[in-house]
């Protein structure tokens, strides 16, 4: 049987590195999926990633008791993607074509005739607000009070993103 989060949380808070490395096991792969999603490219993704989880290492102690690790760690990552994304709009970058997102598929398969890379391809044209409200709603499933938590956007805001984007996707699909 494996150690809950809380308890690793208190062995990493004790200095455990490896408790510590448990945790960022555990929780990788979603944080990883969140990341390439919002961002659209590996690289800052990657980056946004290895920034979150130092943070998180060094920050450790402020995970207060009863505090969920993963939403805790999830708000690391938001606030480095958004860091990124805003560099990118001081830069004047803009986003990547998603065929550059591969490798890193939302829960589930594509069936064969490409729905996935279509979808992928709807969430490049969000906005970064609502692609962000759409995966910490739809994919990684995070609660309205969870995401209020991560974003510090009100619930009627989140509500409203998450809808947004519902309808704009289910646009892109249907003239796709």
């Amino acid at each position: 049987m494996s150690e809950s989060d809380l308890d690793l949380v208190r062995r990493a808070q004790a200095g455990d590195l490896t408790a510590y490395a448990s945790l960022i096991d555990r929780h990788r792969v979603g944080l990883e999926r969140y990341a390439m999603h919002l961002l659209g490219q590996r690289e800052d993704a990657e980056e946004a990633l290895q920034d979150a989880l130092i943070r998180a290492y060094r920050s450790i102690g402020q995970c207060r008791e009863g505090e969920r690790f993963r939403p805790w760690l999830t708000r690391i990552l938001v606030n480095r993607c958004r860091t990124l994304l805003a560099r990118r709009q001081q830069q004047g970058r803009f986003r990547v074509s998603i065929d550059q997102i591969d490798g890193v598929a939302a829960h589930g398969s594509a069936d064969g005739n490409g729905q996935l890379d279509e979808i992928q391809q709807g969430l490049a044209r969000l906005s970064d607000d609502a692609r962000e409200a759409f995966l910490l709603k739809h994919v990684e499933g995070f609660s309205y009070d969870e995401m209020v938590e991560l974003t510090g956007a009100s619930v009627s805001a989140l509500k409203m993103r998450v809808s947004r984007a519902c309808d704009q996707l289910r646009e892109l699909l249907d003239h796709a």
